[in-house]
């Protein structure tokens, strides 16, 4: 349990949050969420005592433990990395290092003999002699393998020490645990196994993440960062999402009785209360569900870009073709006897290693060039292509409305400027150098640009990457209702789900391609490695 009290916290002038006061309870997971800059992992900073704020305090009952997810990925290059994880545990893992310094010594006195018996005790009371099967259980189920526990983590790949770092984070099992973006870097198999892990987790949870079925999946409550306050709702990102969305319509709609509003509530409530997830807490889940308050409920403050695209003409018979494709980037192989067409309303999700995935998308773009076979593109479509790295396109010193007219024939520098507050460069903003826009900025641009140039079939490269929770959401909708065909790549498990209707897996040997929807997918392949 953590208790904030009248907490306030500024940089600089600007304020984050003000006279906060809200209570973190055990056996709880609160999806900690809030506009890019609002605050997020200050706030875990603060709770984990990094931060001091400004006013009020962060308290926990007397010998309770907080362990917060390191970002670091270097911090433990010269250990182990099982020892790592034990290192989750910072008692634990200090007696295990005083017991082997006491038994490799080469006199053991009679107080050597008394302080190794004490050790012995607490560390028998800690489970310690499970300590190494259970740290390596955690790792095997975020898939690192066996081979791999023995070796310093210098000689891991990032991705691979991101895992390593989860699995110390778990390993103590805190009384609260903290977790910034855990689903970085993860694939499916391991996003599943910790969502399942979490799911089951005593204590209390609270996380920050941009992966809303992941969200949606381990959540009990929402920890909305907004109004320069911090407020706590029950239920899951969807049911917030959409409660939110909800909110905000009605009260634009003065006309609507209130009884018609309330009873629109009611029916949302209880369809998202019959919804529970199916694990060991899904029945106290649901319990929790039932006690919504409308009266809790408010609309955000937040601004969703608009994202809409609009083909300048329907797509014809012929779209694309892929036939025989090989091709080789820097003495690897990538793809190999790729065939597929694409057909009238698909939208593909591609999926694989993410060099063949971005070498695919390339070539349809028209990028680059096959070794062998070919690819070709239907005489009445227009294509639009989004790059999985963007940087290329932002190295001039030019503001964005300069920037984005270069891609549209409409000369009018208003509706340019119009166009960019939608998407939320308004006023100043627009005039800002695109050598200088973070991130996020500049995935917005790209979404601009390619709404301009009104395509009929859209090519993305991990389009989610760097985006906030609203422009996901803004563009996960403006997918669905797209009236052309599609070719993506995510790793954003509900962003696929909702708009995928063809999932194709690029293996070694060639595709495997099936007209089904990603869940399908993942059920299929799931019974077929059972």
């Amino acid at each position: 349990m953590i208790q904030v009290t009248n907490m306030s916290v500024r940089f600089g002038a600007r304020t984050l949050y003000k006279d906060v006061n809200i209570k973190f309870t055990d056996g709880n997971c609160y999806g900690l969420i809030g506009a890019n800059g609002a605050g997020k992992s200050t706030f875990l900073k603060v709770l984990n005592g990094e931060l001091e704020p400004d006013t009020g305090n962060v308290s926990t009952n007397p010998g309770e433990t907080i362990f917060m997810l390191k970002q670091d990925q270097f911090a433990f290059d010269e250990h182990k990395v099982l020892d790592t994880v034990l290192m989750g545990n910072p008692r634990l893992y200090e007696i295990m290092q005083e017991k082997e310094a006491l038994y490799a010594k080469s006199e053991f006195s009679e107080e050597d003999g008394i302080k190794a018996g004490e050790l012995e005790e607490e560390f028998a009371n800690m489970d310690g002699w499970n300590a190494e099967s259970d740290a390596a259980m955690l790792l095997n189920g975020l898939g690192i393998e066996v081979h791999l526990h023995d070796v310093f983590m210098k000689e891991l790949s990032g991705a691979e020490k991101v895992k390593v770092l989860l699995a110390q984070a778990l390993f103590g099992k805190p009384n609260t645990l903290l977790l910034d973006e855990p689903t970085n870097h993860l694939d499916i198999k391991a996003i599943a196994w910790l969502e399942e892990f979490l799911i089951n987790y005593e204590n209390t949870i609270i996380v920050v993440s941009h992966d809303r079925h992941f969200l949606n999946k381990v959540c009990t409550h929402i920890a909305d960062v907004d109004y320069g306050k911090i407020k706590i709702f029950t239920g899951n990102y969807d049911f917030w999402y959409e409660s939110s969305q909800l909110i905000s319509k009605q009260l634009k709609d003065s006309n609507k009785k209130k009884e018609e509003k309330i009873k629109e509530l009611e029916d949302f409530i209880a369809r998202f209360s019959a919804n529970a997830s199916k694990s060991k807490q899904a029945t106290s889940r649901k319990k929790i569900l039932d006690k919504i308050v409308l009266e809790d409920l408010q609309p955000s403050t937040r601004k969703y870009p608009f994202i809409d695209f609009k083909p300048s003409r329907e797509s014809g018979k012929s779209i694309a073709f892929i036939e025989d494709v090989e091709k080789t980037i820097e003495g690897e192989k990538l793809l190999s006897k790729v065939n597929f067409s694409v057909m009238k309303g698909d939208k593909i999700a591609l999926l694989g290693n993410p060099l063949a995935t971005t070498a695919l998308l390339k070539l349809i773009a028209q990028e680059i060039k096959p070794d062998q076979g070919s690819v070709t593109i239907g005489q009445t479509i227009t294509p639009s292509y989004i790059p999985r790295d963007n940087n290329e396109y932002f190295t001039k010193q030019e503001d964005i409305c300069t920037w984005l007219s270069k891609y549209t024939d409409i000369e009018d520098m208003n509706f340019i400027r119009g166009f960019l507050g939608r998407m939320l460069f308004s006023g100043e903003e627009a005039l800002k150098s695109v050598d200088v826009l973070s991130g996020g900025e500049k995935a917005r641009c790209m979404l601009s640009k390619s709404m301009l140039e009104a395509p009929n079939l859209l090519l993305l490269d991990d389009p989610t990457n760097h985006l906030d929770l609203e422009s996901i959401q803004a563009l996960n909708n403006g997918l669905i209702q797209f009236k052309g065909e599609i070719i993506f790549v995510s790793h954003d498990h509900q962003f696929i789900s909702t708009i995928a209707n063809r999932i194709i897996e690029i293996t070694e040997n060639g595709i495997i391609d099936r007209r089904m929807s990603y869940d399908e997918y993942l059920e299929q392949e799931y019974h077929m490695n059972d």
